[in-house]
């Protein structure tokens, strides 16, 4: 299948039965120099037994990010946390550069029993600019690094790239190979233009020529035989495109899927222009739920008619960049019942917050 065709959306939810509830704060820095300009956009994992590790981005003055490694025992009425030093700190050529601005940034965690590894995705931003890159563990709590993911096969995009999450089964490609499949977003030069005028040509674009959600795809077989193989992207599929609904500007993958009945579900988050009068335009970041038909998810059957969760509190309305919310991990909750996940997101770019989404 060709790199860039695009996946069906199917019609075959009419809603969805959830609720989302805020459970306030759960981290937020402490006064490290680690953490000097914020704490934000966690990966989750739970590791072998059973404990909560948040990995959330740590910036650090001149935008220098790093992948903290946080425990997380939720309670009623708040958090416990115990920061437990870093899972990656910049060292690969590929996260490194002279200029402000380069690091480990964004990280999402998924455990994939078929490899029996926690997969770890997340944006290298260093010389090249924003790639992404992938690092995997047996334990949830050292990381090793595989490298750089490939877009070598004709028609994919091989620029920048963010906001990868992978499935935590194997899946039917398009072709019909079983692989192991990830979100990712190719960038748009033009989205990363500060001031007025690039918003009117974003505007001028086809929707589905804007940033949007796409699914790759790695052949599992070629994984069994060398972990390396992870790297190596063999299909890639636009499934959801903006609209003009809601998420106008530009969409991206949120937190890795989850199996529930209805299919795979995920939060992603969309962006929408809210005021373009001044010299930089302001922005508005919310997320929604997608779901996938189970065997291939590059066929969508469910699509957020509106957002689930929007920038209201301070806290989400104020920070480094304002008006933010950011889903980036969820943690199935079986303790609780069926159909109950915490999601963990980041708040105006600086802090984290958490919420409970339930399932009907």
């Amino acid at each position: 299948m060709a790199g860039n065709e695009r996946g069906t959306v199917i019609e075959s939810l009419a809603e969805l039965d959830l609720t989302i509830e805020r459970r306030g704060l759960v981290l937020s820095p402490n006064g490290d120099p680690s953490e000097l300009e914020g704490v934000l956009n966690p990966a989750s994992a739970r590791t072998r037994n059973g404990a909560l590790v948040l990995y959330p981005r740590d910036v650090a003055a001149g935008n220098v990010s790093r992948v903290g490694r946080v425990f997380v025992t939720p309670k009623t009425g708040g958090f416990d946390v115990e920061r437990d030093g870093f899972a990656l700190e910049p060292h690969a050529d590929y996260e490194l550069r002279p200029q402000p601005g380069y690091g480990c940034e964004d990280p999402r965690v998924t455990f994939i029993p078929a490899i029996d590894r926690y997969v770890m995705a997340y944006t290298a931003f260093g010389p090249a600019g924003p790639r992404i890159a992938v690092a995997v563990s047996h334990d949830a709590l050292t990381w090793e690094r595989l490298g750089l993911m490939r877009f070598e096969r004709p028609g994919m995009s091989a620029g920048d790239d963010k906001d990868a999450a992978f499935f935590p089964e194997p899946v039917l490609s398009p072709s019909g190979e079983r692989c192991l499949a990830f979100y990712h977003r190719p960038m748009l030069h033009l989205s990363a233009v500060d001031g007025r005028a690039a918003i009117p040509m974003i505007e001028r674009l086809p929707f589905e020529d804007r940033e949007s959600i796409r699914i790759g795809y790695i052949p599992l077989a070629a994984v069994m035989l060398d972990i390396q193989a992870l790297l190596d992207v063999s299909e890639s599929v636009l499934v959801l495109s903006p609209n003009g609904d809601w998420g106008s500007i530009k969409i991206g993958s949120g937190t890795p899927p989850v199996r529930v009945p209805q299919g795979w579900l995920s939060l992603y988050h969309a962006v929408d222009l809210i005021d373009n009068s001044g010299s930089r335009p302001k922005f508005r970041y919310s997320a929604g739920v997608v779901v996938h038909d189970v065997e291939r998810p590059d066929r969508v059957i469910y699509r957020s008619p509106h957002p689930v969760l929007a920038p209201v509190t301070g806290r989400e309305l104020t920070g480094t960049v304002d008006n933010v919310v950011f889903p980036t991990a969820i943690d199935p909750r079986p303790d609780l019942g069926g159909g109950i996940f915490d999601i963990y997101y980041g708040m105006a770019d600086y802090s984290i917050g958490a919420a409970r989404m339930t399932l009907r």
